[in-house]
């Protein structure tokens, strides 16, 4: 007697996919099935100062799980770009042109700018806005600062008092002679960011106006690189906001000092002693 053997189909909901190479998680779903999904996005990292040098570029693609937090993004960019290894970590991270006190889940296309350490100390995400109402004279510019605009930003007919504070090159710094300098700044947050530093001064001390300017790009022994104007009905309250102003921003401030000197050059926040 002959027998004959019939394979039972399978129905198609009971097969497993299986994971492909890009796929790095798994969801089971309806009837049990397995559903794969892929959790690996790729963002674009904005470099600057230093982590721009060692690297070559300042934007670079990096695929990453989505849940990737910033030192997941540093350890994978150290990784595929082993000059940032000597290098000091980010003081913070911006997604998007905003600070990000702490990163979320990543989008595909998400832009995340790692901040290295600024020239004062470090930086990381800003205290949250104040809630002065006056618009402060803010700027950036690749051009020489002229006081007199400063200025008449900060003139005003109830103020008994303006003090101008001007950061200048000078041509020595750690015992070393200094030939020039390079100032490199994030520019959207840079300017957000001493908009900040303004409107707080304002709401701090009863002052009357405030105007900041910064310079970037490259800058000669005896040019001003930063001025701040500060106009109050008194001297007490202009000179303190003024300073609260400089100190504020060397701390804060999305902006990047290069020292060029004779035999070599270093970007101030980024030496191997400041870590």
């Amino acid at each position: 007697m002959l027998y004959t053997t019939k394979t039972a189909a399978v129905p198609r909901h009971a097969v497993s996919a299986r994971p492909s190479p890009r796929c790095a998680g798994a969801l089971v779903g309806w009837r049990g099935r397995t559903a794969w999904y892929n959790r690996v996005v790729k963002i674009t990292v904005r470099l600057f100062a230093s982590y721009r040098e060692a690297v070559g570029r300042s934007v670079v693609e990096v695929p990453l799980d989505r849940d990737a937090d910033g030192p997941a993004i540093w350890t994978a960019l150290v990784a595929r770009y082993p000059g940032l290894a000597s290098l000091p970590a980010p003081s913070g991270y911006a997604v998007n042109d905003e600070y990000a006190p702490a990163l979320g889940p990543l989008r595909e296309s998400d832009e995340v700018a790692l901040i290295p350490p600024v020239s004062g100390g470090e930086s990381g995400a800003p205290p949250a806005p104040d809630t002065a109402t006056r618009a402060p004279a803010v700027t950036l510019t690749d051009a020489p600062i002229f006081v007199d605009g400063l200025l008449a930003d900060v003139a005003d007919p109830s103020a008994g008092a303006v003090v101008l504070f001007l950061g200048v090159v000078r041509d020595n710094a750690r015992g070393r002679r200094v030939q020039h300098l390079t100032y490199e700044a994030y520019e959207a947050l840079a300017r957000r960011e001493l908009a900040r530093i303004a409107r707080e001064a304002a709401a701090r001390w009863p002052i009357t106006r405030v105007a900041i300017t910064h310079r970037t790009g490259r800058l000669a022994v005896g040019e001003t690189s930063v001025a701040i104007a500060v106009s109050a009905p008194h001297r007490g309250a202009a000179f303190d906001a003024g300073r609260f102003c400089i100190d504020t921003l060397k701390l804060t401030v999305p902006i990047w000092k290069k020292e060029i000197w004779d035999g070599g050059a270093e970007w101030i926040g980024a030496e191997p002693h400041a870590r």
